[in-house]
């Protein structure tokens, strides 16, 4: 089988490179920053960033091992590379959600005077830097690794909106918990952000259907094609992301390899314009087939009827 990569694929790569060098300085730049304003909210950043620059990385290698062809010995190819990737990097917003929780709690019972001023000028760069990155991405393909990355971009995006709030909110009042409360606010926006992450490639890796495909309305659209008397051992399921496959059976009656063909033409048409399933593997029978077992076993329409 043949499984080509996406033709923005290059360009995707290029976004990312250039994602991870202008968060590699931003980290810095907050880590400094926090430090010096005893900010936990600087310094949860930090901590969020770092994870965004591990999940831009990984989906730089992701993107790079979905372009390589199917092999003898991989006959998908690589696509379920930027899968595993996505999940990783949901895992990995949990585990960062929660150590900010525990910073924060800690922080609350024991406040630290915070620099509120230094905290909305980092706080700023950082809405320029993150938004940027979350348009060159939004704008390239639209993989599940590919928005895994993007949703972090967009938590980033919103958490330094935050905490900017935040530090004007200090600056008002004088009230140092507010940059505890806003890390615990930045703590359950990254644990949120991952949690349809995980859903969506645990369902991939599992082999179920396709988000946003009914089965029913695949086999109901099948059905409807001229020659195509029945459906069944109906499967449809992610290669990867974005490459949608599908297996079954179809009855038909007894007529000439050239009627045939027609048929299943129309079937791959139907199958490609409705649902963008494009990868097929369809077994043609004229006689009733017996559903068990994986519906491997022929049987006659007497056979069927003496066994009743």
């Amino acid at each position: 089988m043949h499984i080509h990569a996406s033709p923005g694929q290059h360009r995707t790569s290029r976004i990312l490179q250039i994602s991870l060098g202008v968060t590699f300085a931003y980290i810095v730049l907050l880590v400094v920053s926090g430090i010096r304003a005893h900010s936990l909210a600087l310094l949860s950043e930090a901590g969020h960033n770092l994870s965004d620059f591990l999940a831009l990385l990984l989906s730089w290698v992701a993107v790079y091992l979905q372009s390589r062809p199917p092999s003898a010995t991989k006959t998908y190819g690589y696509h379920r590379a930027g899968v595993l990737v996505a999940l990783v990097n949901a895992a990995s917003l949990t585990a960062v959600s929660f150590l900010i929780f525990y910073e924060a709690f800690r922080r609350l019972q024991h406040p630290e005077p915070v620099h509120a001023g230094t905290m909305m000028v980092v706080a700023a760069a950082g809405v320029i830097m993150n938004g940027a990155i979350a348009l060159l991405l939004w704008r390239s393909n639209r993989d599940v690794n590919i928005r895994s990355v993007l949703v972090h971009q967009i938590g980033d995006t919103l958490s330094t909106a935050a905490v900017i709030a935040g530090g004007w909110a200090i600056m008002a009042t004088g009230q140092s918990w507010i940059d505890s409360a806003l890390s615990v606010g930045i703590g359950a926006l990254i644990l949120w952000s991952g949690f349809g992450i995980v859903r969506e490639t645990l369902n991939i890796l599992l082999e179920g259907t396709p988000r946003g495909v009914k089965l029913e309305r695949v086999e109901e659209a099948m059905r409807a094609v001229d020659g195509v008397n029945d459906v069944h051992d109906l499967h449809v399921w992610n290669i990867g992301s974005e490459t949608r496959a599908l297996s079954c059976h179809i009855s038909i009656a007894d007529i000439p390899p050239s009627v045939s063909e027609r048929i299943l033409r129309d079937v791959k048409e139907c199958l490609h314009h409705e649902f963008k399933i494009d990868h097929t593997t369809i077994q043609f029978e004229h006689e009733v087939c017996e559903v068990a077992h994986g519906c491997v076993i022929p049987v006659s329409a007497e056979e069927h009827q003496h066994s009743h």
